[in-house]
């Protein structure tokens, strides 16, 4: 099933709530969107969703890149996904959320070639999952309360906040959360590099009362020995992030003993053939993954459902990026639950069920390779 054109657009949409983490803050997507068509007609949709400190790429990079990468894998089997993704891994250093808008692509043919959802070609099972919702980093405890209760009021049973501040200023914080919320509701707290040793120290053992699930990044990306330490030392379980992109951290984290749960993102792993590798290096270690997001729409968002759906260890889910998109430029794909929030749906359509509103494409950067 050779591939005989790719289409290649940016997309851009608005969000209502920006996310303030310490690495800055996300106010819009500005993500590439790329639609590879096989000579049988069937075509696959895939989404980039870069965020320059943290997957050191932007939207056009990304897109000068996919013009390479198209033009590089044209003419060839869209169905041989580990050769495809083995030259679009060699040809670039970086650049993870392109590549993984190429690997979606490539699955969502593979599994319309297949005549299944792409979770049942992934061998997984329909199982129910629900999202958090994220706070991010606000200027007063008021205005954090606020923002959880925002939350709450939707129906969500999983809060994760966004900490990092200087000091113990993010005790008051997630304690106010903890208080409005009660002992029912999962809280998660991601400080994205925000703090040093013993800031997370102080900060974790200071929480120890508030009943956290994990803290999430709580060092700085390369400090593997101190994440290692940390988890020796405090008695939370770590999640790593940022620290991991591909199944060789994942590798390098579990041999330190550097992490309890790992993150797997597409847009740091390349895509769905990484993020199995990734999955099955923790699973064989006995841990978890939780699968997180960037700036995506619905419908790199619905290639990761498919993904956390076909594989329980992926116990954790941040799939929340859209919720606050000011449009939603998604035909078809995963969808929040109108009554229970958080709960995620996944048609039983071929593929991975999404699709982008042409209309919606920035139609000055439409191109077609």
């Amino acid at each position: 099933m050779n591939i005989v054109k790719i289409d290649i657009s940016k997309l851009n949409v608005a969000i209502t709530n920006p996310i303030r983490v310490p690495l800055g803050v996300i106010n819009a997507a500005h993500n590439v969107v790329v639609k590879i068509i096989t000579e049988s007609g069937i075509y696959g949709w895939g989404e980039a969703s870069p965020f320059a400190p943290i997957t050191g790429d932007s939207q056009e990079r990304n897109y000068v890149t996919a013009k390479e990468l198209a033009a590089m894998i044209k003419g060839k089997d869209a169905l041989a996904i580990e050769a495809r993704m083995g030259e679009i891994n060699a040809s670039t250093v970086g650049e993870p959320s392109i590549r993984s808008a190429f690997d979606m692509a490539l699955y969502d043919i593979a599994a319309k070639a297949a005549n299944m959802p792409l979770y049942r070609l992934l061998g997984g099972e329909r199982r129910e999952i629900r999202t958090d919702l994220t706070i991010g980093i606000q200027d007063t405890v008021e205005e954090t309360r606020t923002q959880a209760q925002q939350v709450l009021d939707a129906g969500f049973n999983a809060i994760k906040m966004k900490v990092g501040r200087q000091g113990l200023e993010d005790v008051a914080h997630v304690k106010a959360v903890r208080e409005l919320a009660g002992p029912n509701i999962a809280i998660k707290m991601d400080s994205n590099q925000g703090w040093d040793y013993p800031t997370a120290v102080a900060n974790i053992n200071a929480m120890k009362p508030l009943n956290l699930q994990y803290s999430e990044q709580p060092l700085a990306v390369w400090d593997y020995d101190g994440l290692a330490r940390l988890r020796d030392k405090v008695d939370l379980p770590i999640c790593a992030d940022e620290s991991i992109f591909d199944d060789k951290d994942a590798l390098k984290l579990i041999k330190r003993g550097a992490a309890d749960y790992l993150n797997i993102k597409l847009g740091k792993a390349g895509g769905i053939h990484t993020g199995l590798k990734i999955n099955a290096i923790a699973e064989a270690a006995g841990v978890k993954c939780m699968i997180g997001c960037f700036a995506e729409s619905r419908l790199s968002l619905s290639a990761a459902t498919h993904l956390a759906i076909a594989r329980p260890n992926i116990s954790f889910i941040d799939l929340d990026s859209c919720y606050h998109f000011k449009d939603d430029p998604v035909i078809g794909g995963v969808t929040f639950d109108d009554k229970i929030g958080g709960l995620l749906h996944l048609p039983e359509t071929n593929g991975h069920g999404a699709e982008i509103d042409k209309n919606t494409l920035d139609n000055e950067s439409r191109i077609t390779v």
